[in-house]
């Protein structure tokens, strides 16, 4: 009784020109968008360690005149003035404890000066109705404050339109230059974060610290990443085929 002799099968490397282009484009798009993620992830490290170096830091008071306001980012200040109520915002979508609201942004008239600053005054839960914005007390007469000062940022996404020139309390993202052009006052750059034991009136205050998302971040990086090497794998895995098939003659071999 004879039985068949095995032999090991051979495989040879066989790509092919547009599986090679679109395994590229995709590994160039994947390792962009990586490379993304990655950067902002280090932008917010470095936000970190700056937050943390003025964290604990005595408080200054806050200039009039800030030509740079970058410079003065997350340093804390002091400030005297009183509220001005009409011209205060509700900035949606903030999110505290699982629940829905805003933070109540309110100008304050800097003391002996017709110069304002916006305080930001924390959290309030929304209304059962979205539509309602929560009934807040302001403190009258003059208040004396420390807080961190805040730049809101530049870029920013928004959900639907609204008109620039019409007043409306209720802001989708902190627009300092829109506000600006808004009020008949001048207005200060910056934004200043009430601290949570300051008495001013001032509502739930958690504030956020850059560091919280950078895991989130690095995170998405390794995923695209990840995308890209699979990418090439997929690729590379369908290249290699039997070494006695034939390569169809309308395709030819990448050299």
């Amino acid at each position: 009784m004879q039985f068949p002799i095995k032999t090991r099968q051979r495989y040879r490397f066989s790509p092919r020109i547009p599986g090679a282009l679109i395994t590229l484009i995709c590994m160039a798009v994947c390792i962009k968008l990586g490379l993304w993620q990655y950067d902002k992830a280090q932008q917010k490290q470095t936000l970190q360690a700056l937050y943390s170096q003025y964290l604990h830091a005595e408080p200054t008071p806050l200039p009039l005149e800030l030509k740079n306001a970058e410079a003065w980012r997350y340093r804390r200040v002091t400030v005297e003035g009183e509220y001005e109520p009409r011209y205060q915002v509700f900035l949606d979508n903030q999110v505290s404890h699982d629940q829905a609201g805003y933070h109540v942004i309110t100008p304050l008239r800097i003391h002996n000066t017709q110069q304002y600053v916006l305080v930001n005054r924390g959290w309030v839960p929304a209304m059962p109705d979205h539509r309602d914005l929560p009934q807040v007390n302001t403190p009258t007469g003059p208040q004396r404050m420390t807080g961190q000062v805040w730049l809101p940022p530049s870029r920013y996404y928004t959900l639907g339109k609204s008109d620039p020139s019409q007043w409306n309390p209720l802001w989708q993202n902190m627009d300092m230059q829109r506000y600006a052009d808004l009020v008949p006052f001048a207005i200060s750059p910056v934004i200043v974060r009430l601290d949570a034991d300051s008495q001013a009136g001032g509502f739930d205050r958690d504030w956020p610290q850059p560091a919280e998302r950078i895991g989130m971040h690095l995170s998405y990086a390794y995923q695209w990443f990840g995308f890209a090497f699979a990418a090439l794998a997929i690729y590379l895995y369908l290249s290699v085929v039997p070494a006695n098939s034939q390569t169809p003659q309308h395709e030819k071999p990448a050299s």
